[in-house]
């Protein structure tokens, strides 16, 4: 297999933050997402993507490949765990991923070798998945493995993070089983309780003079009017677009981000130096 370079994945120097590095996950995620982009190997990049975050997210994970990576190991190269690797102990719960998340040969030479066994339920046990926010919004089946057996269970619409699902006489010796829920992290969108929180880029006359676009939400893309004089930072409210509860559903709010793309001619060019004549910066 191929030694692969997480940095080079995220577009991102060995040396960045945290932060940055969560930026750009969310950049390349939104950018590949199989549901939105139309570019060649989408879904490939946005698997490669994912896998990548997944390291360097994570200090420990992120500590020992940057320890592999410093001995030597270039991307492209033949690569083969070198003895006792991953001797910490990568141990993390594969449910809580909803399953392997289709990571790749290296990534599972690296911390698959060591990582917990799936959670044998036990009387009164408790296992944890997580789910995508999409699923969380609209309820519906989900597979879950424990042990050698596949179940597939009903998550109602609306369920929160640390809520749990029992199932009656699915454990060990005729007990119950209890599944915590827990969120995967999403590129596009953030919660503040019941509120969807979604970041939207516009171009300055779209701000400037009023238009509507579309907007994703976790129920599909609607039409958003955006008035005329929009400020960046500025947020705007699709009511009841948020996450469903007992006394009905939240909103999604969309804050607008101004963002002028580069001129790529000449008359571009001419228009810009144009504006700043009209609009000076003071």
């Amino acid at each position: 297999m191929e030694f692969k370079d997480y940095y080079k994945a995220l577009g991102v120097e060995p040396t960045a933050s945290e932060a940055e590095i969560k930026t750009a996950y969310r950049r390349l995620a939104r950018k590949y997402h199989p549901d939105v982009s139309k570019e060649a190997g989408a879904e490939e990049r946005f698997k490669a993507v994912n896998e990548a975050y997944e390291v360097l997210k994570d200090k420990e994970k992120r500590t020992q490949y940057d320890q592999l990576k410093a001995s030597g190991y270039r991307p492209g190269e033949e690569f083969r765990p070198p003895p006792g690797f991953g001797g910490g102990g990568f141990q993390f719960d594969f449910n809580e991923m909803g399953g392997n998340a289709g990571f790749s040969d290296f990534f599972e030479s690296l911390f698959g070798g060591t990582r917990r066994a799936q959670p044998q339920p036990a009387v009164g046990s408790r296992v944890r998945l997580a789910i995508p926010l999409e699923r969380a919004f609209a309820g519906g089946k989900q597979k879950i493995r424990i042990g050698d057996r596949t179940l597939e269970i009903a998550i109602p619409a609306g369920i929160r993070p640390g809520q749990t699902i029992r199932l009656s006489g699915q454990g060990e010796r005729g007990g119950d089983l209890m599944i915590e829920i827990s969120y995967h992290e999403h590129p596009e969108f953030e919660l503040d309780g019941q509120n969807v929180l979604y970041t939207l880029s516009l171009m300055p006359w779209q701000a400037a003079l009023g238009a509507t676009v579309s907007v994703p939400t976790l129920g599909g893309k609607v039409g958003l009017k955006v008035p005329p004089e929009t400020d960046s930072g500025k947020r705007l409210r699709l009511k009841g677009r948020g996450m469903p509860g007992k006394a009905g559903n939240g909103d999604q709010l969309v804050e607008i981000e101004i963002t002028a793309p580069a001129p790529q001619t000449a008359e571009q060019e001419a228009l810009y130096k144009r504006m700043s004549e009209l609009f000076p910066a003071d």
